[in-house]
């Protein structure tokens, strides 16, 4: 039996998603929560392996077993098991040709910025401070140009083991709410540390440094040493994976961190 989970977390606290060997990962956390439901080993596979620090509001794994258990278990019972900062949302059966990262269609980055003059302490490790004034309409004429099947060789890191730095960007949208900035980028697969090297460029452009028209340079030169610094992990969020309506799986809900404030958090669930 194949299931799939949806799961939620805070990355401050972890290694990224990927195992690690002093077992401080998240996948590390999960795997040993759902053995303890299971009564043994359970390996999973994951939609997006996020780096250290990096939040998730819609990660999907799955996993094979033969044990049966009640879909109930595994949500209720492994979130016994899981660390407060990690949350099993759903369960689903779902059939042997579903696999968490070959079968997504799309993935959805979130990169949250305070922009205010005061930094903001309930926001440390959950979005990434700014204090100079941010140009977003200047920011959304720069993302415009990189929407698109492009060669992002200058927002990808120097160990990046992708085989290709092509991919294509379906939507790169930035938007405000009061001092907060969401830039939401879609794709069906990044290269490493690329979502956040696109943000940084974008910054860059709101501050003023450099025309919209720059982040076209930038693109075509193919050069990672042209591009703006790689912003920090804190800010970024695994929104939203998709997968073809066949599998059924369930909706994540609105893609906002709780930790927003209640006016802004009531005009993102209308934005979803």
């Amino acid at each position: 039996m194949r299931i799939a989970l949806g799961i939620e977390y805070d990355g401050a606290g972890f290694n990224g998603w990927q195992t690690q060997a002093d077992g401080r990962s998240v996948q590390d956390a999960v795997e040993r929560a759902l053995a303890e439901i299971a009564g043994r080993a359970v390996s999973t596979i994951c939609a997006g392996r996020t780096d250290a620090g990096v939040h998730a509001i819609d990660q999907v794994i799955h996993f094979d077993t033969m044990v049966e258990r009640p879909l109930s278990a595994w949500v209720r019972g492994a979130n016994r098991f899981l660390p407060a900062t990690v949350a099993v949302r759903w369960a689903h059966v779902v059939p042997e040709e579903f696999h968490a990262r070959y079968a997504a269609r799309r993935r959805r980055y979130d990169y949250w910025i305070l922009n205010d003059a005061v930094r903001a302490p309930l926001a440390h490790g959950r979005a990434t401070w700014i204090f100079r004034p941010l140009d977003d309409a200047a920011m959304q004429r720069g993302a415009d140009l990189l929407v698109g099947k492009h060669d992002f060789t200058s927002f990808r890191a120097a160990e990046c083991q992708a085989a290709s730095p092509v991919r294509e960007l379906h939507e790169l949208t930035v938007r405000r709410f009061g001092r907060w900035l969401r830039v939401s980028v879609t794709a069906n697969a990044f290269l490493h540390h690329m979502v956040r090297n696109l943000v940084g460029a974008l910054v860059y452009v709101g501050m003023g440094r450099h025309a919209p028209s720059w982040i076209e340079d930038v693109l075509a030169a193919r050069d990672r040493c042209r591009a703006a610094p790689t912003l920090g992990a804190e800010g970024l969020y695994l929104a939203r994976v998709e997968y073809d309506a066949r599998f059924d799986l369930p909706s994540p809900g609105a893609v906002v961190p709780y930790w927003l404030d209640a006016n802004t958090d009531k005009d993102l669930r209308l934005d979803a």
